[in-house]
């Protein structure tokens, strides 16, 4: 790949987008691109992070264990987003699983770089800080949202907030993927997305789920969807825009 294309895809990640040339220009040796497939486990909980990934299409989620073997998704993450950073800057031990639930690339970082770019950089200190700020807003809310909110609002919720970072209709989801996200079985999203279809606001296909009526997903939807986007908006305008 040439290395004007590179700069590129690496581009394409909204925060690695928004640095000023030069803050670019300085990472830009360090950064490589690699493939996620779906159900990569990029770090388990309690793992040494040794990189930040930016993703350019991937769809990677963080996702709460519980003992008992229950897991529920507490934040996702696409291109406006830098996996592993926050939990890098302080233990650099991964307080989740990150896994891969849509398969795309990303860049990844060293985060020895990252952390050097975060003291000495005062433009990606900032853009850090806002995404920072974004993933602690949308971590609680998603938390208030699995607490209070039924499985049909948060499934709406989820497919809205994943379509918003790929720029599709068609959503490379799998059931086992949003049973995952939303911490039910997959009888129970299977159930879900029936009565969808029978609706006329999804139609599934195999591993995939596409959107036929925004509008109606979006009256299902719970207020946390609009929530969190706000939330990302204010502070990194732009970032769940369509290119």
């Amino acid at each position: 790949m040439m290395n004007g294309t590179k700069a590129a895809l690496h581009r394409t990640n909204r925060l690695l987008g928004a640095l000023e040339p030069n803050d670019f220009l300085w990472l830009e040796p360090y950064l490589e691109i690699v493939d996620l497939p779906r159900g990569r486990v990029i770090y388990e909980i309690g793992e040494p992070i040794h990189y930040t990934y930016f993703p350019h299409d991937a769809i990677i989620s963080l996702i709460t264990v519980l003992q008992s073997g229950g897991a529920v998704e507490v934040a996702i993450f696409g291109r406006e987003a830098a996996v592993g950073f926050v939990s890098a800057l302080v233990t650099r031990q991964s307080f989740g699983r990150y896994i891969t639930q849509a398969p795309g690339t990303a860049s990844r970082l060293p985060v020895e770089r990252l952390n050097d770019a975060f003291a000495n950089r005062a433009n990606m200190r900032h853009i850090l800080f806002r995404f920072t700020e974004a993933f602690l807003a949308q971590t609680l809310q998603t938390v208030a949202c699995n607490a209070v909110h039924t499985v049909e609002a948060r499934f709406c919720r989820v497919i809205l907030s994943t379509r918003d970072r790929i720029d599709k209709d068609e959503i490379p989801l799998t059931h086992e993927a949003l049973a995952d996200m939303l911490g039910v079985q997959r009888s129970t999203v299977s159930s879900v997305t029936s009565a969808l279809q029978r609706a006329g606001l999804i139609h599934q296909g195999r591993g995939t789920i596409r959107i036929t009526d925004r509008d109606g997903i979006e009256e299902m939807a719970c207020e946390c969807y609009q929530t969190i986007r706000q939330s990302f908006e204010k502070l990194l305008p732009g970032a769940l825009s369509s290119s």
